[in-house]
């Protein structure tokens, strides 16, 4: 496997899609998974500096994209990225109609795989310590908070404290309520983690 998981920054994903993709002599094909930005007011934000990345992106709404389909879409990807926002709302939508299983059995058969934030969070055991963070609510067929399972620890996104709807004093919350029954790791924004078939370590996303 091949993964990058992101809090924020997307300043290691250049350096990460040479290293997994190579230069193909065109630019890439980048899948990008919508549904936890939905409606968000900086969904737009995170859109562009993929775009800005120079390759061609394609938009999917994995809620509508389910089955043989959605497979096929896969295979015809260089890599997929998947966007932050509402992270109860994007794994309610990988499990509506079995994408999260086509997604994992791909991911797992090397197409590299990018998550920010959300999309981060949701390649863990579980997503259950983020409720402190996002709104468990807005997921209301979500009927499990076990997560994707491609690593062992649950990423918290925003460690550092320096966005304003996720204080120190929240993390440190969510470290004192749930840091005794998951292994949290804490990702600051200014970091990844970088996972490949040896091992997984935290580097610098500037």
């Amino acid at each position: 496997m091949n993964l990058l998981l992101l809090s924020i920054s997307l300043s290691a994903v250049p350096s990460f899609l040479a290293e997994c993709v190579g230069d193909l002599g065109r630019p890439l094909r980048l899948g990008y998974i919508t549904d936890a930005a939905e409606g968000m007011p900086l969904a737009g934000v995170e859109l562009d500096g993929v775009k800005a990345l120079g390759h061609e992106v394609v938009e999917i709404r994995v809620r509508d994209a389910g089955g043989e389909a959605f497979g096929a879409l896969l295979d015809s990807l260089d890599a997929i990225y998947v966007a932050g926002g509402e992270t109860f709302v994007l794994l309610e939508a990988l499990r509506a109609n079995g994408a999260g299983d086509v997604l994992v059995e791909r991911v797992r058969a090397g197409l590299p795989y990018i998550g920010c934030s959300a999309g981060s969070v949701i390649t863990g055991p579980s997503i259950a310590p983020v409720e402190l963070l996002d709104d468990r609510a807005l997921a209301p067929g979500l009927r499990s908070d076990d997560g994707l399972q491609l690593i062992d620890d649950v990423i918290i996104p925003h460690a550092d404290g320096q966005i304003p709807p996720y204080p120190l004093e929240l993390i440190e919350r969510i470290v004192a309520t749930y840091g005794d029954r998951y292994p949290l790791l804490l990702l600051r924004d200014d970091q990844a983690l970088r996972v490949d078939a040896n091992d997984s370590r935290v580097i610098p996303s500037l």
